[in-house]
């Protein structure tokens, strides 16, 4: 099932500029089937947004690790006697040593398995941490017309190819959702791209061909692709 959900208002009233990655994780929690659960890990939990939907949901957790790369991150993310934040990447595989097979009872990701260096990597790597996942990826999809008009290709995987490694290691549903998040302008398109750290490849560019792309892009709004994942483990 392919839902599309749009969002009509201008960039600046966006909070923290993040709105599609907040329906995200809101979504993906949603996905969840108890009301309790022991130990949770949130790989890239970001400045909290998996924590904040699981208080909103009610779903309580004795154990919740926020992992991310980010110490800054991480001094936004919420505190409290249940949650443990650790500094560390998820491309690493030692990131993960000290965890036993099953040490968790789900794994969550919204937003950030996206960025692997290397997807077959990280998700060989987490396959043992529990039986129950769930993710979501941002695909190559999100700003497609962007990336054509530019001529560049996306920094992040196709859905096909997220799949295809999926497949390795776990036996798992989907759902796909369209998004679509309106701008008054192109520059101001631009503004969000860069506030909101997600990446439009316009770093690929030069001035002149940002120049051309300001010019030439016909849309007055992004694309974002996303794939929900509910796993388990093979």
């Amino acid at each position: 099932m392919k839902i599309v959900k749009e969002f009509s208002r201008f960039a600046d009233e966006y909070t923290k500029h993040n709105i599609v990655q907040s329906e995200v994780a809101s979504r993906l929690t949603s996905l969840l089937t108890k009301n309790k659960y022991k130990k949770v890990l949130d790989l890239g939990s970001g400045s909290g947004a998996v924590y904040e939907n699981l208080l909103e949901k009610n779903i309580k957790v004795n154990e919740f690790i926020a992992f991310d790369f980010s110490n800054e991150m991480l001094k936004r993310h919420p505190s409290s006697l249940n949650v443990q934040k650790i500094c560390a990447d998820f491309n690493q595989q030692e990131s993960f040593k000290n965890y036993k097979n099953n040490e968790f009872e789900i794994v969550l990701s919204a937003s950030a398995l996206q960025w692997s260096e290397n997807l077959t990597s990280v998700l060989s790597s987490i396959s043992s941490l529990a039986s129950e996942y769930y993710f979501a990826f941002f695909t190559s999809n999100t700003f497609k017309t962007l990336h054509q008009t530019a001529g560049v290709n996306s920094p992040i995987y196709s859905k096909e190819d997220i799949i295809q490694t999926l497949n390795k290691f776990y036996t798992f549903d989907i759902e796909e959702a369209e998004y679509r998040l309106d701008f008054p302008s192109v520059q101001e398109m631009f503004r969000y791209i860069k506030r909101s750290g997600v990446s439009g490849g316009s770093g690929q560019l030069s001035y002149r061909e940002m120049k051309s792309l300001l010019k030439n892009y016909p849309l007055d709004y992004l694309e974002f692709e996303v794939i929900f994942v509910k796993a388990l483990k093979k």
